[in-house]
């Protein structure tokens, strides 16, 4: 499905002029003052077109829930390089519907190979384990995927005008009663547009403004940085590697890359840094960085580094933040509820901040429509709603937020003897892959409209 630019009605185009219907939440927009300053009204927006963001609206939708997406930017995000999805994450995408169409352009990785920095240049030397998934994990599913790929495929489940984009939100304030429905939410946009939503998703990501405005902390740098980026193989043969996860540690860094299809290869640096020091605007720049990084690591991660477009190469910080119970504010505030990384941001260690964003959305969206179902969605009922969703919700991304930051705090040690233990006892003898990949079983469950919204509108 095509997608285009909309226009500053285009919130109001996308919703049923003329009623307002139970499952599908649609209501007529009022106009209030004319010009710039006109309001609308809405039933659900979400706030970010992002992992979380897109795979709310689509899971909301496959309900027969209508949804509006404020996107910043004046197109789908392309940035970024892959995300590394496990079963978890497979199961969220089969039930919203676009498994199928990923799995097609993205290889299945194999297993996986670990290695030390410290061996001879060569790309057989220092092996210190090779496994495969069927063997150690029999039933996972693991596959890198193309952020833009992914967000292309989630967008395209979701009708024309539903993704509003240049639509920056530039205050967040709790409507009065005469100003809207109750418990209703105003989002003032940086164009002057004024929006009215019974319920607000914010999925604005780790430096979310909404996770703001509801007080919670900014993320924590937790001393780590990353280069992240990706190889392009287009010519005759494409990429050269096996399907397979090649970890290199080293003191006080890691390194690895994975193939993501038959002609990109994704690759990472985690390494430390007190602070994350000032942004790199030069793409030629943050390559040469990252290159000399790992001068002496196994020639085949140089390789593919230096196969690597420089406009491909990322550094980003590594945070995170811990939702301790009694500290942290709520998951929700009114008409407000955050969701993925605008929530709960944590480091990749894991392989689960878009698998966790992903369930979210699926959780979050289930809770949504049975509220909007339900007397026609009054405030009570999506205040419910939100508790709900965030009760289920916490005892899930709590721990592995918490397990991800301290998992990176071991493998970034720099200490000679404790680098020399991993790599020669706790890698060879003591990992085992099946406990440690058992929190990939959770399973979302499908997405199953109710009666009434799966009905068709008169």
């Amino acid at each position: 499905m095509a997608l285009a630019t909309t226009s500053s009605h285009a919130l109001s185009c996308y919703l049923h002029p003329r009623r307002r219907r139970r499952g599908n939440v649609a209501v007529s927009p009022r106009s209030e003052g004319g010009g710039a300053r006109r309001k609308e009204e809405v039933e659900i927006v979400i706030v970010g077109a992002g992992v979380a963001g897109l795979a709310t609206a689509a899971s909301l939708r496959r309900l027969g829930v209508g949804a509006t997406v404020l996107e910043q930017g004046a197109l789908l995000r392309a940035g970024g390089t892959s995300l590394t999805l496990f079963k978890n994450g497979w199961r969220v995408l089969d039930a919203i519907g676009v498994a199928d169409e990923l799995r097609a352009k993205h290889l299945r990785i194999q297993g996986m190979k670990m290695r030390s920095a410290s061996s001879p240049a060569s790309a057989a030397g220092g092996v210190l384990r090779e496994f495969s998934f069927e063997e150690e994990a029999p039933g996972q599913e693991v596959r890198a995927v193309e952020r833009r790929a992914l967000l292309e495929a989630l967008a395209s489940k979701l009708p024309p005008g539903a993704i509003s984009f240049s639509s920056k939100v530039r205050r967040v304030a709790v409507a009065g009663q005469q100003q809207g429905p109750g418990g209703a939410t105003e989002l003032e946009l940086e164009d002057g547009r004024r929006i009215v939503a019974k319920v607000v998703v914010g999925c604005d990501g780790v430096n979310s403004p909404i996770a703001r405005w509801m007080g919670f902390s900014e993320p924590r740098y937790v001393g780590h940085m990353a280069f992240r980026g990706l190889a392009r193989y287009d010519g005759d043969g494409g990429q050269p590697f096996e399907a397979k996860v090649n970890y290199i540690y080293g003191r006080g860094m890691r390194a690895g890359f994975v193939p993501v299809s038959p002609t990109r290869v994704y690759w990472f640096i985690c390494f430390n840094r007190p602070s994350p020091g000032a942004k790199i605007t030069d793409p030629a720049a943050l390559k040469r960085e990252a290159l000399e990084l790992v001068r002496g690591w196994p020639e085949d991660l140089l390789a593919v580094m230096r196969d690597t477009p420089d406009d491909a190469v990322v550094r980003t910080p590594l945070v995170d933040r811990w939702l301790w119970p009694v500290l942290a504010p709520p998951a929700s505030r009114g008409g407000v509820v955050l969701a993925g990384d605008a929530w709960h941001p944590m480091t990749p260690n894991l392989g689960q901040g878009a698998c966790c964003a992903l369930e979210d959305a699926v959780v979050l969206a289930r809770r949504l429509a049975t509220a909007a179902a339900s007397e026609g969605g009054e405030a009570s009922s999506y205040g419910e709603a939100m508790r709900a969703y965030e009760r289920e919700r916490w005892g899930r991304v709590f721990p592995l937020t918490a397990r991800a930051g301290l998992v990176g705090a071991l493998v970034q040690w720099g200490n000679p003897a404790v680098c020399a233990a991993r790599d020669g006892v706790v890698i060879p003898r003591l990992v085992r892959l099946g406990p440690f990949l058992e929190h990939t079983n959770f399973d979302c469950g499908l997405l199953e409209p109710s009666a009434a919204a799966a009905a068709p509108s008169p």
